[in-house]
């Protein structure tokens, strides 16, 4: 009963995932970052040097870490939430997943995706800010509903875009909602389980609770659960507070494990970096149809898991960027772009380099090498085990619980904001209680159809955003120009562009007159 259950969920979701993204959702996203490149300028390279010191050039400094007002975040604690919640599994077994089924080539299009996305991700984030709103908990509320809703669907808008930006921002929270459940809560819990079951008890064999639950998988779940309810519970600002202490420690540490892995190997490093370009456009031994399978398998899986792991287009950090001290809406748009530098240039490419210098991938072919007990799922686990023994497989097991773990929080708080925006803040207790239980399903999941429905709920979630920053397009320009014309051009007789709300937009201009941002 429970594996004809489990088929025709797989069968359902085959079908609307293959529709979400290789018929329309890929094509709109990349469409999507380039033209938002091109409506900025190519913020992302002409003004490399600019968001570099204004994100991680000011860490050390007081500014990006002082919470100056009630209902908000710091900066820097927006953008660790942000990045607890993208630097997740996708960015381990997501990124050997890639490789497996795409084959090399598949990194290099995760790297363009990432590039365009970055401005789509700077979009985001800054009609984000110009569009939030205080709710009655006096706390910041953003994201694409709002801007949707209410920039799409302005009051002074045709009747058919009103209505359209309603739906359409409707359709985005019960998308978030569902994918809160997908990619933040049973793809990262099942990741945890699968790895920390073969690091720790792949030689424990117990009998099935009840006859049917697997007994190890459920107490990893049970466990996760209880920890997670003792953060999740206190909402926004326990996971912020958790989220500044450890999403830099994990990710320093990790970048510092691949780099030993990659130079006990560094002479497979070339080889690997050609493999790269030479199989992006699916070059084979063999030619024709082949080659072009491999082409679409490719781009297919490099864009997938580049958006899985940096969520660039799917409106999702919005929401925790949205509650930000910030005034300057451009400001944290440049906290946007380097959470998808430091997601996907810097993360995912060193998991791409472990995995294709370990020796698991033939680079003269892309194909990945058949290996008994080695699979995409424990891949990265393997190859660090190949350089530390054990304890290189129980420090994968380890960051995969972290990045995974903090990504489920930063999730809650995505998924938290959706229940708000479509019933009220009263239900969002009941949701995060309810999104707690749900991580046992996720820890007695098969890892594919976890994987699966995480990849077909980002989908879903992706089309109404992509479309209401390309409506919005107009905005971002004149948005970024009057940020570049004031603060870097040093232009002092332009008003600054805040907020939608006139309330809003004259409360910040003062507080920014005054120096305060």
């Amino acid at each position: 009963m429970f594996e004809k259950y489990i088929e025709v969920i797989t069968e359902v979701n085959d079908k609307i995932n293959g529709f979400v993204w290789v018929t329309v959702g890929l094509w709109l996203l990349i469409a999507t970052g380039l033209i938002m490149s091109c409506v900025t300028g190519f913020f992302q390279v002409t003004h490399f040097g600019h968001w570099m010191k204004k994100t991680i050039g000011s860490v050390f400094g007081k500014s990006a870490h002082n919470k100056k007002e009630a209902g908000s975040v710091s900066q820097f604690q927006a953008l660790c939430t942000a990045l607890a919640a993208t630097i997740g599994t996708g960015n381990i077994a997501g990124v050997a997943a890639a490789i497996v089924i795409g084959g090399p080539g598949a990194v290099f299009w995760m790297w363009v995706a990432a590039f365009l996305g970055m401005m789509t991700n700077y979009s985001e984030n800054i009609l984000g800010i110009f569009y939030r709103r205080k709710n009655k908990e006096g706390e910041w509320s953003g994201g694409a509903m709002y801007y949707l809703q209410d920039g799409l669907g302005g009051k002074n808008r045709p009747l058919v875009l009103r209505v359209t930006g309603r739906v359409l921002a409707t359709l985005f929270a019960i998308c978030a909602f569902l994918a809160a459940f997908g990619i933040g809560n049973m793809g990262q819990v099942n990741k945890i389980t699968l790895n920390i079951q073969s690091a720790f008890f792949s030689n424990v064999e117990v009998a099935p609770l009840l006859g049917f639950i697997p007994t190890v998988p459920f107490f990893i779940g049970l466990i996760i659960m209880v920890i997670a309810s003792l953060i999740i519970i206190g909402g926004l600002k326990r996971i912020a507070a958790f989220a500044e202490k450890v999403v830099p420690f994990m990710a320093c540490f990790y970048i510092l494990g691949a780099l030993v892995v990659i130079l006990f190997h560094i002479g497979n490093v070339g080889p690997a970096f050609l493999s790269i370009f030479k199989f992006a456009f699916g070059a084979k031994a063999i030619a024709g149809g082949a080659a072009g399978a491999m082409f679409k398998m490719a781009l297919t899986q490099g864009c997938k898991r580049g958006v899985f792991s940096n969520e660039a287009g799917l409106g999702s950090s919005v929401m925790v960027h949205s509650n930000s001290d910030v005034k300057e809406p451009v400001k944290q748009g440049l906290w946007g772009i380097f959470e998808v530098f430091a997601d996907t240039f810097v993360v995912c490419s060193m998991t791409a380099l472990v995995v294709l210098t370990s020796g698991y991938i033939d680079l003269t072919t892309g194909h990945f090498i058949e290996t008994p007990g080695v699979s995409d799922a424990n891949l990265v686990a393997k190859a660090f085990g190949g350089v530390f023994g054990a304890p290189g497989e129980w420090f994968i097991a380890i960051a995969i619980f972290l990045f995974a773990f903090t990504t489920v929080l930063g999730w809650s708080h995505y998924g938290s904001k959706a229940v708000e925006y479509l019933i009220n803040e009263k239900f969002v207790l009941v949701f995060r209680i309810v999104f707690v239980v749900f991580m046992i399903a996720g820890a007695l999941s098969t890892s594919s159809l976890a994987w699966d429905i995480s990849d077909t709920f980002n989908g879903m979630m992706m089309i109404p955003n992509l479309i209401g920053v390309l409506s919005l397009s107009p905005l971002v320009y004149k948005l970024t120009r009057n940020y570049i014309d004031r603060k870097i051009k040093g232009k002092t007789d332009i008003e600054p562009m805040l907020s939608f709300d006139p309330a809003i937009q004259a409360e910040h201009a003062q507080k920014v007159a005054e120096g305060a941002e």
